[in-house]
């Protein structure tokens, strides 16, 4: 953990490229601190997967994105960042503007353009059962 997870309606795909946009997430995320000025996300725990969805339906078809001039292929993006238990909400709220910084920075240029919606969630995991089962953390411990 952390995990952020990217859902996109894959009409993006044809506007941006997502693993500079996974990437820029990624580093954003391993620069958001605590308030002891700690790395707050493990740099081998972190994690940026996207997946767009080759079906959706978004606000009202494209009709007042037509009559507004736009082509009518609006466009979404939901960013949910899952990060352990024990976070301060101010940390919280800095790891989600962190996200949001970073997204926008490769979004806002194509809003001016297009139709798109940014959504950015961050939620604690409440796990039932957690296992994890890695060779990457390893490579990143202080000897």
């Amino acid at each position: 953990m952390p995990h952020l997870v990217v859902l996109y309606t894959g009409n993006l795909d044809k506007l941006t490229d997502m693993s500079l946009l996974c990437r820029g997430l990624a580093d954003a995320m391993l620069t958001v601190k605590d308030e002891a000025g700690t790395q707050v996300f493990p740099t081998g725990g972190t994690r940026v997967l996207a997946y767009p969805a080759p079906y959706y339906a978004v606000a009202d078809g494209g009709a007042a994105g037509k009559a507004a001039g736009g082509d009518g292929d609006y466009a979404f993006i939901y960013l949910n960042l899952r990060m352990a238990r024990g976070r301060s909400a101010a940390t919280q709220q800095r790891a989600g503007e962190a996200v949001l910084a970073a997204a926008r920075e490769r979004i806002d240029p194509l809003m001016k353009d297009h139709h798109i919606g940014l959504t950015v969630n961050v939620d604690e995991g409440a796990e039932v059962f957690d296992a994890k089962h890695s060779t990457l953390h390893p490579l990143f411990k202080k000897p």
